[in-house]
């Protein structure tokens, strides 16, 4: 797993966040991996958001993070690729444009991608 005890990712797998991610920007599995030009499969995701796949290589967090708008370097810790030396009293900047309103905790940053998920079910019925 991706759990490598930084307290800055908190107690959330590197896959409940990618879903999450996935979730907050309304993309389906099959969209995701069109928008990475099929360097990401939908499968592969789908395992990587299900936690069968722990670390999955730098390349295919840097193409995720292009298409959820997301800090490539927030991922590659989560992943265990980077120390949280960013990390000040369990806070950490916000990399996502969203996010640009100041410090937030990871779960300030998990309750946002919740509602921004649910904001954008809601449009689409």
């Amino acid at each position: 797993m991706s759990n490598t005890g930084d307290s800055d990712t908190s107690e959330e797998t590197l896959g409940a966040h990618l879903f999450r991610l996935r979730a907050a920007a309304g993309l389906s599995l099959r969209q995701v991996e069109d928008a990475t030009e099929k360097e990401v499969s939908n499968a592969y995701l789908s395992q990587l958001e299900n936690n069968r796949i722990g670390k999955p290589s730098p390349n295919i967090l840097h193409a995720l993070a292009l298409v959820y708008k997301t800090s490539y370097e927030d991922l590659m810790q989560r992943a265990g690729y980077l120390s949280s030396d960013a990390a000040t009293d369990g806070r950490r900047r916000g990399k996502v444009a969203t996010f640009a309103i100041g410090d937030i905790t990871p779960e300030e940053e998990k309750s946002l991608l919740d509602y921004l998920a649910f904001i954008r079910q809601q449009r689409r019925k």
